[in-house]
């Protein structure tokens, strides 16, 4: 299902982008010319009208849309799991020791290896989705990857470095 985000020039303050809910109920942000963002609810009935402002920082702002992106990858990546019996999902902290930091994913040969998949890295505040064979880990990253018991423990392994290949 697709949701429709509607941008709204405010003359002298600066953007407004609002989506309607399945429930009927109106989200927005305005993004004001001085970077002040404030997150609004707007009243069921009259949709011009905000019952509720915010003012979000920075951090903030940042911090929400990480929440709100890692939360509906990993909700798909659940269903995803109860569609398909002894498919698991599992995070996995990539420690600074590992021989990985600092090196591509493609190098870790996880997927040959184990049968396991990494459908994505988690670093800070930004979720990497679909890295590719050349993205680059960080010390602390943490990585998300989806394969049966044996294949997960075998990409812990790999990226703990307690292997011997």
């Amino acid at each position: 299902m697709r949701v429709r985000v509607e941008q709204t020039p405010l003359p002298g303050i600066g953007v407004r982008h609002d989506l309607v809910t399945s429930s009927g109920r109106t989200v927005g942000v305005v993004s004001h010319r001085n970077g002040r963002r404030d997150l609004v609810l707007y009243d069921v009935d009259d949709p011009d009208s905000c019952l509720a402002s915010i003012p979000l920082t920075d951090d903030e702002a940042e911090a929400l849309a990480d929440v709100l992106g890692a939360s509906l990858m990993l909700g798909q990546l659940a269903g995803l799991r109860q569609q398909a019996s002894g498919l698991l999902t599992e995070q996995i902290a990539l420690p600074a020791g590992s021989p990985f930091v600092r090196r591509k994913l493609g190098d870790t040969r996880t997927r040959t290896r184990t049968g396991a998949s990494i459908v994505a890295v988690m670093r800070d505040r930004e979720v990497i989705a679909s890295p590719g064979p050349d993205f680059v880990f960080e010390a602390n990253d943490v990585v998300v990857a989806v394969g049966t018991r044996s294949g997960l423990d075998g990409v812990t392994a790999i990226l703990a470095g307690d292997t011997d290949d």
